[in-house]
């Protein structure tokens, strides 16, 4: 995987953060996947540590662009966001049988995917180049 690989995954992941809260915020039955105030309220907790990861994803993004050190701190910090919110929604949707509810449930699960899937590869790429990634310099 290439540096442009990375940063392509870095914008999916902060498109899909800001497409989601937008949609939930203004129409939200287009992703809810229940209606019970148990899981409006769990869904409500997130948006403040989805923030924190798309700032991490940006930080990334720019620090890769530029070739500076902090790419790997900002990649291993973005990574470990999205895993620790894989973790959380996984948990409950398996506790609360959000997968089997409709087409919110399939939402959830390619989300639940896509987070699992981008930041593996992406702190397994960022660590196999750690060495690279804190020496490089803007050129």
């Amino acid at each position: 995987m290439s540096v442009r690989a990375v940063r392509i995954m870095l914008v999916i992941a902060i498109v899909i953060d800001v497409a989601y809260w937008s949609v939930w915020f203004t129409q939200r039955s287009w992703v809810e996947s229940d209606t019970t105030q148990a899981y409006v309220a769990f869904e409500n907790a997130f948006p403040l540590a989805d923030a924190w990861l798309g700032v991490t994803c940006v930080l990334a993004f720019i620090a890769l662009g530029r070739r500076s050190p902090t790419a790997l701190l900002w990649l291993i910090a973005a990574d470990s966001a999205g895993m620790y919110l894989f973790c959380m929604d996984v948990l409950y949707d398996l506790q609360n049988g959000i997968y089997g509810k409709g087409s919110g449930g399939v939402i959830e699960a390619g989300i639940n995917l896509i987070t699992l899937a981008f930041s593996l590869a992406a702190l397994r790429w960022a660590w196999a180049r750690r060495d690279e990634l804190l020496t490089r310099t803007a050129s």
